[in-house]
């Protein structure tokens, strides 16, 4: 069994409480597309289990610097950094999302209304690559972590070996929750 040996810290991007009897760390890619499918299970468990789990999404792209995951890492980064972290999240995620950095870096203005973010800054931030130190140290936490593919998922600090279907995940996660 591996446990997590990186805590979750308030640099980490988290959904619930910090007092959630479940946390749920993902190591994911962006460019992934078995990422694209455990994020709409990990949404429908987040909404099952509600306050019950907390959520932690750490970016481990896969391939070069140039790489589309590791520049969608940082596009993530970018959006965290205005308070938008989730929600460019799930516009990296969805299945019809464009990963060339050309969209990457046109996506401000086509999301404006939903994103909110100051385009002006998102854009240099991402041309100037501000975020892809902290990319390569959450890559290199997967790497401590014994994460080898993507997603991997860790549960209360266990990493969670077995499939990652929305029936046996929410069953590891519901076994891992302390008795009320």
């Amino acid at each position: 069994m591996t446990l997590l040996n990186a805590p979750v810290t308030e640099q980490d991007f988290s959904l619930g409480s910090e007092d959630a009897s479940v946390t749920l760390v993902e190591y994911g890619d962006y460019d992934c597309p078995h990422c694209r499918q455990a994020y709409a299970i990990v949404e429908g468990i987040q909404r099952q289990l509600g306050e019950r789990l907390r959520f932690v999404y750490r970016p481990f792209p896969r391939g070069t610097r140039d790489s589309p995951g590791i520049r969608a890492a940082e596009a993530a980064l970018a959006a965290g950094a205005q308070g938008r972290f989730w929600e460019m999240h799930g516009l990296l995620l969805d299945p019809h999302a464009s990963l060339a950095e050309v969209d990457l870096l046109r996506m401000p203005s086509l999301y404006r209304a939903v994103l909110g973010l100051d385009e002006d800054r998102f854009t240099r931030e991402l041309t100037d690559r501000i975020y892809d130190g902290r990319v390569r140290e959450y890559m290199q936490s997967g790497v401590d972590n014994g994460v080898r593919s993507t997603p991997t998922f860790f549960i209360n600090g266990r990493r969670h070996d077995d499939y990652w279907d929305a029936d046996t995940l929410l069953s590891a996660i519901e076994q891992a929750a302390p008795a009320a």
